[in-house]
């Protein structure tokens, strides 16, 4: 039965590490080395076909048509309810024999764990490292029960199972939506609590650990329905220790802080010898820089490792609107530039701090910015980090850069 309206079991987010060589011996023997030069960062470029050589004919036309499709804004616009409809005309089944092998197969790695294997196998051998995903997250009004939250842990638990067990990467990754295993209701009121509550770090974990704890501010029902989220995100937590790095994500500025606080309790417990647990940093947000100084410190004073998934953002327009209804500042730069601007400087410090404690700072470039590519692999050469450092790597969702994630896994050959 075809499930293309609701999310797949896994998605889309592929990430390219600087030490992919030995992924790519399945490639063709002779390279074009128009395409690579491991001594000259500034030679690398994004403009060579050549890159597309491992695509099938079929996988570049269905990339052009996908393309296509997504340049007409009355299309992506209004792309589910003429998915809607398309499916009501045609019936599940001719539906299904439409979309699966064309725009789904586009941008998912598979439903079935067999489908998914084939994807991962794929990947691996061009030198690209995958790096699984369940697609689950709520919005305000969207809220479930616990049943709800325990079968998408139970999602979880096998994505970290099969991130490590599969050996599709030897540092394997894996992302993680905290609203799928406790309610957005409860991170905003969290958010709002934080503007007048401390909590203490030690108070989560040991509420992670289960123990009965009250936190200030909330109800009994919501101090109950806290605590078992707390609970799911320690069995992800003792599930990847050691195993998966569990990249966690932001979402919207009225629940980040909740979700920051949360990620930061996760890492006291499980990132004192490596970095296991990531928070994500939006630099489309003005205060993406205080907030990832804040973070850092944070890590510097309890005393834990620290990984960061820098991205620019998902949620402009969302915010923009919210922010002008509620008559707030817009939290989003003004412009594109300010927001490379506040991009690069993130980028700045998370490396600068890698090269000087590789053991203790990671970090994956999360882009499609071909730019913010070429500055970090340069930085990285500047700052004397290797290339096959655990410490970097770079990220692109599935069939949406791929030209990015093939020439940055080409780039490293010798």
């Amino acid at each position: 039965m075809c499930s293309l309206l609701r999310p797949p079991t896994f998605s889309r987010f592929i990430s390219v590490r600087l030490k992919s060589v030995a992924a790519s011996q399945s490639l063709p023997a002779k390279r074009d080395r128009s395409l690579c030069n491991p001594s000259s960062p500034d030679f690398l470029t994004f403009e060579d076909p050549q890159a597309f050589k491992v695509k099938s004919f079929w996988e570049l036309i269905r990339a052009l048509g996908v393309f296509r499709l997504c340049s007409f804004p009355v299309l992506v616009n209004n792309c589910s309810k003429l998915m809607a409809i398309t499916r009501k005309v045609l019936g599940q089944r001719c539906f299904c024999m439409v979309v699966r092998p064309s725009v789904y197969a586009q941008f998912v790695a598979g439903e079935t764990e067999g489908e998914i294997a084939d994807s991962m196998q794929k990947m691996s051998s061009l030198g690209l490292h995958p790096m699984l995903a369940v697609p689950i997250e709520e919005d305000l009004g969207e809220s479930t029960g616990e049943r709800r939250y325990e079968d998408n842990l139970a999602s979880m638990l096998e994505c970290v199972h099969m991130s490590h067990s599969k050996g599709w990467s030897k540092n394997p990754m894996m992302q993680l939506k905290i609203t799928a295993l406790v309610s957005p209701e409860l991170c905003v009121k969290l958010t709002s609590l934080l503007k007048m509550e401390q909590y203490d770090l030690n108070m989560l974990v040991r509420a992670m650990e289960g123990k009965e704890v009250m936190f200030p501010g909330l109800s009994e029902s919501e101090n109950t329905h806290f605590l078992l989220g707390l609970q799911r995100l320690n069995r992800i937590g003792e599930a990847s220790v050691n195993k998966v790095r569990v990249l966690v994500d932001a979402e919207y500025t009225y629940m980040n802080p909740a979700l920051s606080l949360i990620t930061a309790a996760m890492m006291k417990k499980f990132n004192q010898q490596s970095a296991w647990i990531w928070n994500t940093y939006q630099c489309y947000l003005k205060e993406s820089r205080n907030l990832l100084l804040d973070a850092i410190q944070t890590s510097i004073d309890q005393s834990f490792c620290f990984g960061v998934k820098l991205v620019r953002g998902a949620y402009m327009d969302k915010e923009r609107k919210l922010a002008e209804k509620e008559g707030r500042t817009d939290p989003i730069h003004e412009s594109w530039e300010r927001t490379n601007d506040s991009y690069n400087g993130c980028l700045e410090i998370m490396l600068r701090l890698v090269s000087e404690t590789p053991e203790r700072y990671m970090i994956i470039v999360a882009t499609h910015n071909e730019e913010s590519v070429r500055r970090a692999v340069t930085r990285m050469e500047e700052l004397g980090l290797d290339r096959d450092t655990d410490a970097v790597c770079f990220g692109q969702l599935l069939g949406m850069c791929d030209h990015v994630s093939l020439t940055l896994a080409w780039f490293l050959c010798v």
